[in-house]
């Protein structure tokens, strides 16, 4: 052994030695290192044509793999292939898309073990999974988080014996079934009723001794205990496992020997402190608490009473700490306005004037004499023309002038003091049509969740003047202002109109899936009108609660307007004849149509489980 530990030493100090002598050499080249002997993806290592060789036949195994979606042996064979050939990027981006697909895989696979309330334990695992295939995905980091806050309640059986819960004092009887026929005084049908049962009883002072018969067959323990203490008025606590304490059924001794548990709930999550206020409320009343104070941290709150009340209380919490559903809403609007206006007839004359030329020409003059008349056709050389001739001169001046009976078609008849005149209407067809439409849809998509209101609005705010501010000139104040241009008028008061569409729901779901809302609805514009300077705004408006299931379209508000008017203009007679009518007279129609349908439709997301369990109270 010592020549063993001598050699051994020896060898040492001769490596040392070697290691001395050559660290003032100069160091000799590294081989390069091949990409299948070094470290594998390193992408300075040279690929040589084996591992090339080996990396195409992995890459193509890959693709068969892919295609069979076997997604995790593809991915073993794209990587392999982008370890042996590091530069190549066609591996690298193979490897890379079949690896999104995997933590694609494990993400969905793993939300569908959270949703499922037997599956819970499963969720953790394809987070994890996913984030070895890659590090840096935040959101199955948060998921992973998650899934172990759901899971953590399991956990909490393997902690140490000193972390565990002491427990209530349970009696432990026998199973045994047993008929009783007594007659006698309360203490002994206790005694023998525990004697049956193999348990003590101990009697408090308040038990009061009073003759009871009781007769019962074939019962267990439990029924057996409250018959009896019903019979008898009186209340039981146990001791130990083996031993009871009886006592008479007073609010004093229920103070004074029911035992008392203390526990902290964290509220479930609710948007205004008046819901934390129902939640605690609700609890007190229920169950009848009278120990119910705010916790030593927020949202918190500490409950004390009898051990069963409290489960009772902690189970409604359980049940109350589940996810609001919440619903997305889908919210159409069609509006459809529709315009026409036509016209289409002749208009043949039917007003007829007959005067006498002199006279009318009189008062065409407009309060002229004759002389001046006679003037005006020596100054325009008329006067030496035929009487006809200077009578037409005058009679062209005359229908130049604005509003003469002869600015219109005239026909002359007779001569001298008879020469008449005729005007007539003007003859004339009409053809036209003007026609519009006008289509709006609002297509709203709104998320609410049970129980809060939830307002929508749609359009823009309409700025309407109310009053205006403007100088006065009663001081040399502000005349001066006002005559260097300095002054500045005041903003005057405004008050905006929402215009546009404008939606508040409130959704309530029900355990079947049905979705009952709460609706408000409003639809404004502007009519184009205007009342003193104000303008008209046209409003539609519903308000009320519809029932509908998940899914389901339903038109809860509808509007038809229609209008139409109808003229006619012509001779009398010939405007009621078939055909003649739209020959011989004028027709004019005028149509105005307008439409609004409102289309809601309820989709249920974020849905949890909505069956509640029961919630029994068990009794001593």
């Amino acid at each position: 052994m010592r020549r063993a530990l001598f050699i051994l030493a020896l060898a040492v100090l001769a490596s040392a030695i070697a290691a001395a002598s050559t660290g003032d050499q100069p160091q000799s080249t590294v081989a390069p290192v091949t990409c299948g002997n070094g470290v594998p993806g390193g992408i300075n290592c040279i690929a040589t044509k084996k591992d090339l060789k080996e990396a195409r036949d992995a890459y193509a195994r890959g693709l068969k793999l892919q295609e069979r979606k076997r997604f995790e042996e593809a991915f073993a064979q794209f990587d392999k292939a982008a370890r042996l050939a590091p530069q190549d990027p066609q591996f690298l981006t193979a490897r890379e898309m079949v690896k999104s697909q995997l933590v694609f895989d494990h993400i969905q696979r793993g939300n569908a073990s959270l949703l499922s309330a037997s599956n819970l334990e499963q969720a953790a695992p394809q987070f994890r999974a996913a984030l070895e295939l890659d590090p840096e995905n935040e959101f199955a980091r948060q998921r992973l988080q998650d899934a172990s806050r759901e899971s953590a309640p399991a956990e909490i059986a393997n902690l140490p014996a000193w972390f565990s819960d002491a427990g209530e004092i349970h009696l432990q009887p026998n199973d045994q079934r047993a008929t009783f026929h007594y007659r006698g005084e309360v203490r002994g049908l206790f005694a023998e009723l525990a004697s049956a049962y193999g348990i003590t009883a101990q009697f408090d002072d308040s038990v009061v001794s009073r003759q009871v018969r009781f007769t019962v067959d074939d019962v267990d323990f439990s029924a057996a205990l409250g018959l009896a203490c019903r019979v008898s008025k009186t209340m039981w606590v146990a001791l130990d496992a083996h031993q009871l304490l009886l006592a008479a059924d007073t609010p004093e001794n229920h103070r004074q020997f029911d035992r008392m548990s203390l526990r902290t709930f964290i509220l479930p999550a609710h948007s205004t402190p008046q819901e934390a206020t129902d939640v605690i409320t609700t609890m007190r009343n229920m169950f009848d608490l009278r120990f119910v104070s705010p916790g030593q941290t927020a949202g918190t709150v500490e409950v004390r009473g009898p051990q069963p009340i409290i489960e009772a209380c902690t189970k409604l919490m359980d049940q109350l700490k589940r996810e609001r559903p919440q619903v997305m809403l889908g919210v159409r609007v069609y509006q459809i306005d529709h315009q026409l206006a036509r016209n289409i007839g002749v208009h043949i004359p039917y007003t007829f004037n007959m005067f006498n030329i002199p006279a009318a020409a009189l008062a065409g003059l407009g309060g002229q004499n004759i002389q001046d008349l006679i003037n005006q056709l020596i100054a325009s050389g008329g006067i030496n023309q035929a009487g006809s001739s200077a009578l037409s001169g005058l009679l062209a001046q005359l229908g130049g002038q604005q509003n003469s009976i002869f600015s219109q078609p005239l026909a002359t008849f007779g001569g001298g003091l008879t020469f008449m005149g005729l005007s007539l209407d003007h003859l004339s067809a009409a053809l036209s049509v003007n026609e519009s439409w006008v289509r709006n849809l609002d297509d709203v998509t709104m998320r609410a969740s049970q129980g809060n209101d939830a307002t929508f609005h749609l359009g823009s705010r309409y700025p309407i003047l109310n009053a205006s501010y403007a100088p006065i000139y009663n001081s040399p104040q502000i005349s001066q202002v006002l005559g260097n241009q300095s002054y500045i008028a005041p903003f005057p008061s405004v008050s905006y109109e929402d215009l546009g569409l404008s939606i508040k729901v409130k959704p309530t779901i029900h355990g079947n899936g049905d979705v009952s809302m709460q609706l408000e609805l409003q639809v404004r514009s502007l009519t184009g009108q205007s009342n003193d300077g104000v303008p008209v705004i046209s409003n539609r408006e519903y308000k009320g609660s519809i029932n509908l299931r998940d899914g389901e379209p339903a038109v809860v508000a509808g509007q038809v307007s229609r209008t139409e008017q109808r003229s006619l203009s012509g001779l009398p007679g010939l405007g009621f004849l078939p055909g003649l009518n739209q020959v011989m007279t004028n027709n004019t129609l005028q149509e105005n149509d307008d439409e609004l349908m409102i289309i809601i439709t309820p989709h249920v997301v974020a849905n949890t489980i909505r069956d509640t369990l029961e919630i029994w109270i068990s009794t001593n």
